[in-house]
Parts: structure tokens; sequence; C-alpha cells
């Protein structure tokens, strides 16, 4: 899995619970995508070790370098969105 200096230095020293097999498993298999106005893409998914909570991961534009991941206390799943 390829990510930032941004996620090494700052997010897993900040957040260090996370694991980047949980990031890659997300941006493999998804709840949910969405691409934001900078065009970093945002993804959603359970993490069982976490008790269920949904983890957003953010990449690069490239959709694979992760940038930035954390526990989504917000996050909703909206039936026309969900992704297979």
């Amino acid at each position: 899995m390829k990510t930032t200096r941004y996620f090494e230095e700052q997010v897993l020293r900040k957040r260090a619970y996370l694991r980047r097999e949980w990031c890659e498993r997300i941006v493999a298999n998804p709840l949910k995508r969405s691409v934001q106005p900078d065009g970093r893409v945002r993804f959603w998914g359970p993490v069982p070790e976490l008790g269920g909570r949904i983890l957003r991961v953010v990449t690069l534009p490239d959709g694979e370098t992760v940038h930035n991941a954390f526990p989504d206390r917000d996050f909703v799943v909206p039936e026309e969105e969900v992704t297979s």
C-alpha cells in the first residue's frame, strides 16, 4: 500500500491504533466512495477490530495512495449510494 509522508508522520503518530491493513481493506472494498472537489477520494468501511466503527480513508486522486484515515462518527450509508 502506498502512503503519503503526511500519513506516515502525522496520522499514524496521532492515531497509533490505526492499522495499514484496515485502510487497505477499506480502499479495496468500501461501503461508499466519493471524490472530493480537490480530486482526493474518500472511502468508508467498517472495522470489526474497532467494534464495527466506520473508518474514513482519504487517498490522493490516484485512488491508491493513502493520505488520511480516521473514525467517522457521523457516517450514514444512504440506500441509493451503497456500492457492491
